[in-house]
């Protein structure tokens, strides 16, 4: 009986120290999974905090709508620029809407309206027509305009002095007017007749050619405008042209830089030399032009851009700005056929490949 008694005492100890075991195994996985779980949750918010932090280093995110008037080589340059400069502004945290009106300002209107619904935080218009839908569009949304020659006239402005005010802004694509004169002067010093080709449409073509034929009229030359409505008309009067001129200028025209195939299949032909307001103008069918880069100045609009969305300038204070500097170039392959020799301070147009 006491050998029964003991052996039932000794697993009754066996089971009492079994079930402390378990016991307290149990309370340090629970222990454990306790510390796991709160490690996790501090990791969790050191990573959400890190991101947090990244984010705010990083900036605030913009969406940036541009409206471009037409597709020809000195608008995409000055998008292309303008998108530039901005990337590399900002990086990542700058998107672009880009919408192409082709050559409608009504179209313009549209994508404007599209902007200002959608809430982008900044408006390129590229081309006159672009800047016009955008001012009528909105007084609000930041608006930066290029290759706009002439804001006064574009936004009909009777007292502009050089900053427009509200929420427009931007660059100037004009080449100074008079130094065009010369040019077409110093090629063409026996010419008579200058015909100026220009699309009506166009408020600062107009303003061009009216500007330089006054210098040219000093200069002794004969002068008249040549003013086709859009493309539709433009193969006819640039025939007229051709009969009735022995040199032809042709302004910074948005319509006539869409359409230099078809001046050029006619004056070429007709043996009369183009001198041209811009270089995409000139290696369509130009001789000589004094131009600008577009890219240069699509540039200068994007750390405008980005002037205004970091808050570093009031957009309503921001002056007009101009391209610096201005070249003299020409088109060797219209030179040749025409026989025209070109003075040696001109650079060739290098041939699109």
């Amino acid at each position: 009986m006491k050998k029964i008694l003991a052996l039932v005492m000794a697993m009754t100890m066996a089971v009492g120290l079994t079930a402390c075991g378990g016991s307290g195994t149990a309370d340090s996985t629970a222990d454990t999974s306790a510390e796991e779980s709160a490690a996790a949750e501090d990791t969790a918010e050191d990573t959400a905090s890190a991101e947090d932090a990244q984010t705010s280093s990083a900036g605030d995110s913009y969406t940036i709508g541009i409206c471009q008037l037409v597709q020809h080589e000195a608008l995409d340059a000055a998008t292309q620029g303008f998108k530039d400069a901005l990337t590399e502004a900002f990086g990542d945290a700058v998107t672009f809407d880009e919408q192409n009106a082709q050559g409608d300002s009504n179209t313009c209107s549209t994508i404007v309206n599209d902007f200002v619904s959608g809430g982008v935080d900044l408006i390129l218009a590229n081309g006159t027509a672009a800047l016009q839908a955008a001012a009528a569009g909105t007084n609000e949304i930041p608006t930066l305009g290029t290759s706009i020659t002439e804001y006064g006239v574009a936004l009909d402005l009777d007292d502009f002095s050089g900053t427009v005010g509200g929420n427009i802004s931007g660059t100037s694509d004009l080449a100074p007017l008079d130094e065009q004169a010369a040019m077409l002067n110093e090629l063409f010093p026996d010419a008579v007749n200058v015909g100026l080709l220009y699309c009506s449409a166009e408020a600062n073509s107009q303003y061009q050619v009216d500007t330089i034929q006054a210098y040219l009229e000093e200069m002794g030359y004969t002068c008249t405008q040549y003013s086709f409505s859009d493309s539709n008309d433009l193969s006819s009067v640039t025939t007229t042209a051709a009969s009735e001129s022995d040199v032809i200028y042709i302004p910074t025209d948005n319509t006539a830089a869409s359409n230099t195939e078809i001046i050029n299949n006619i004056c070429l032909p007709a043996g009369v030399p183009i001198i041209a307001g811009e270089e995409g103008i000139c290696s369509g069918c130009g001789v000589a032009t004094l131009s600008i880069s577009y890219y240069d100045l699509g540039v200068a609009t994007g750390e405008m851009a980005a002037r205004v969305l970091s808050g570093e300038e009031n957009i309503s204070e921001m002056p007009i700005e101009y391209a610096p500097t201005f070249t003299k170039k020409y088109n060797p392959t219209n030179a040749e056929e025409l026989g025209v020799t070109i003075p040696d301070d001109y650079e060739a147009i290098e041939a699109a490949e």
